[in-house]
């Protein structure tokens, strides 16, 4: 019986199919399980691989046929009986030049070595069946304004594709450490990801400079960036270099503008109320402001020239392999990308 706090192992991708490797993997550094066995009272574990590798001699009838089907070494598969033996102090094989047999310890101790082995491949075809079919749960991490404008709409569509998948999604605008909080994706706009992880470009978020038709009809519309200077921005402050602009013209010329700073705040979306109210101009991601655009509470200003588009990235936890339900909700998620998200109304 499994004691409270002794760590099950997991299967070996090699060798016996099944196996007991001596680590805890619940986190830096590893520690070897035999150093914790005094400290929790539990007792040496059972040689697990033994006597997966043992089920297999007796199966066979031979070390050499064992040996053969399970990619090991004939003298590996000897002295992991070996080993059960001495543990054992008793001997699970008679053994002669032509001949090999169980002896009664070997005989009443098979049945039970068989479904080690047995439960050894099934947890191995379970997790091999689990990376490649997508099932499960994913948990995301998305900033506020993107999840509940751009990601919000798609959802239901992406659960009625994929039913055995279930979805938590988390809303915040602080940075988070997926691994240590146990999440599968996240989704960030911009530099500054952890090296460490897996990231991966998903889209660029384009970014218009627009303003109000009230704060036009005060200002007048700029026919060049630097007719920009003397109207007030809006200043998204979450953004790399929230304070400059700098533009592409349509001959290939640049400008840098600095902007004349006035309201700011560290979410995109919160902007487009003062964006519409004409309290300044401001470059926002496209998806924030399609709504306004199409009602013409806004103006797209200097369309001949462009901005760095912002750049969405998805982040991943270290490893090379992504599970089956992660890949295939990115994927859900280029589409989408591909085909223009759709935007909640505005409540």
């Amino acid at each position: 019986m499994q004691r409270r706090g002794q760590a099950i192992a997991g299967p070996r991708d090699r060798g016996a199919g099944f196996a007991c490797p001596p680590i805890i993997r619940h986190g830096p550094p590893a520690v070897p399980l035999r150093s914790l066995a005094g400290v929790f009272g539990v007792a040496q574990l059972p040689d697990l691989e033994a006597w997966a590798i043992f089920a297999k001699v007796a199966e066979r009838g031979s070390f050499s046929e064992a040996a053969r089907e399970l990619g090991l070494a004939k003298t590996t598969v000897s002295k992991s009986v070996s080993r059960l033996e001495l543990r054992m102090r008793s001997t699970l094989f008679h053994r002669t030049t032509r001949k090999l047999s169980l002896t009664e310890t070997g005989r009443l101790s098979l049945e039970r070595a068989m479904r080690i082995l047995a439960d050894g491949h099934a947890i191995e075809a379970d997790v091999l069946e689990e990376a490649a079919v997508p099932r499960g749960l994913i948990r995301a991490s998305i900033l506020t304004a993107f999840g509940e404008d751009a990601l919000a709409p798609v959802l239901p569509q992406f659960l009625g594709e994929y039913p055995d998948i279930e979805l938590e999604i988390v809303l915040t605008d602080k940075p988070v450490d997926i691994v240590a909080e146990g999440f599968d994706l996240a989704l960030r706009i911009g530099a500054g990801i952890d090296s460490s992880l897996r990231a991966s470009k998903l889209n660029s978020l384009r970014r218009p400079l627009t303003a109000a038709p009230s704060l036009i009809a005060r200002y007048g519309m700029p026919a060049h960036p630097e007719d920009i200077r003397t109207i007030p921005a809006l200043i998204a402050t979450h953004s790399a270099r929230p304070t400059e602009l700098l533009f592409r013209g349509p001959g290939g010329e640049s400008c840098l503008i600095h902007l004349r700073q006035g309201l700011r705040i560290n979410s995109s979306r919160a902007l487009v109320p003062a964006l519409v109210a004409g309290v300044g101009i401001a470059a926002l991601p496209e998806v924030f402001l399609r709504r306004a655009l199409d009602a013409g509470e806004l103006i797209e200003l200097l369309p001949d020239w462009t901005l760095e588009d912002g750049e969405l990235f998805v982040v991943t936890p270290p490893g090379r392999a992504r599970p089956a339900r992660v890949r295939v909700f990115i994927e859900f998620l280029r589409r989408q990308f591909a085909a223009g998200l759709p935007v909640l109304p505005e409540r």
